[in-house]
């Protein structure tokens, strides 16, 4: 069973704490079942984005557990990725914005394997 999305946000800004990284939310979403995008501020200038993994790369129909993929391989510019944000929010208005700012682009999430 997987975590409602509120629970999964403060855990995973309290592990980014414990790191001494610091997280807040940009945006809440739905409490239950938000889709969560995560930015990664390097503060330079530029970030990383990371968004939920589609659907195909679970196993099950239901998947307990929250997969990442990174919308860029490399940091982009940080407008470049609140344009993004904001195309996504349009589409998706429950969705959940995470940031946080780390200059060696930790973000502590599980990633979908490639």
């Amino acid at each position: 069973m997987r975590l409602k999305t509120s629970i999964w946000v403060a855990a995973y800004l309290r592990r980014c704490q414990t790191e001494g990284v610091f997280g807040a939310i940009r945006k809440k979403g739905a409490e239950e079942a938000g889709a969560v995008f995560v930015k990664v501020a390097l503060m330079d200038g530029n970030a990383m984005l990371y968004a939920p993994a589609p659907q195909t790369v679970y196993d099950d129909s239901r998947p307990a557990e929250r997969l990442f993929v990174p919308m860029a391989q490399q940091p982009v510019s940080e407008p470049s990725i609140e344009e993004r944000l904001t195309k996504e929010l349009r589409f998706d208005p429950d969705a959940w914005i995470v940031e946080t700012e780390d200059r060696a682009g930790r973000h502590f999430l599980d990633l979908a394997k490639s």
